[in-house]
């Protein structure tokens, strides 16, 4: 099998599976190699904080139906796309490090209270299942956000230029290694925080 390039989709609950993985010929983290004077940990902790400033912005101060709406029947929510990119960067990163996700140890799943199995984290779900991702509070998101945030900064944190080489996933050819999985997790977090701050601006100016 070989692994997919990255694609774009905006459409309800079409964030396809290859956008997830990047291949080695779309992104080239080789051993050793230091990005100007920043090491790796310093990189990647900085490519991550900011996502975190762009969900915030995404979805501080909206009501519950502010999160809820959508552009149209097939569009997804702000709601939906925070919750989504922080499963899929709790479910990756926690992949990757070997440890439980924050969704399930620190209880953030019973308070969404969601009627998915649990280690659903949104990929090809149906418009009506994206129209079920209904929050009382920007809180509930962005906490959930926070706290996968936390776990994600304190694993890369410790991360050397040699880690990135390690292959994590061999179901694809070429293997993925560290490295591009986590270029591979930051670019959908970033895709998807783009697109509920693109929807706040719609709703703001209903």
């Amino acid at each position: 099998m070989r692994a997919p390039t990255v694609t774009r989709s905006t459409g309800a609950g079409k964030c396809d599976r290859r956008s997830h993985l990047v291949t080695h010929e779309h992104v080239r983290i080789s051993r050793g190699r230091r990005v100007g004077d920043v090491d790796v940990a310093a990189l990647l902790t900085d490519a991550f904080s900011r996502i975190g400033e762009e969900v915030h912005g995404a979805a501080d101060g909206l009501s519950m139906e502010q999160l809820a709406y959508r552009i149209d029947d097939e569009a997804n929510s702000i709601g939906w796309l925070i919750w989504h990119l922080s499963r899929v960067q709790d479910d990756h990163v926690a992949g990757v490090a070997g440890t439980e996700q924050v969704w399930t140890t620190q209880g953030w799943a019973d308070r969404f209270g969601l009627p998915f199995r649990v280690g659903a984290i949104g990929y090809g779900q149906s418009s009506g299942e994206v129209a079920k991702v209904r929050v009382e509070s920007p809180e509930l998101l962005t906490g959930y956000y926070d706290a996968v945030a936390e776990r994600t900064l304190e694993y890369v944190g410790g991360l050397t230029d040699a880690d990135l080489d390690r292959v994590v996933d061999e179901a694809w050819d070429p293997p993925v290694t560290l490295g591009v999985r986590l270029v591979s997790v930051i670019d959908d977090c970033a895709q998807h925080a783009g697109q509920a701050a693109f929807v706040r601006g719609i709703v703001e100016r209903r």
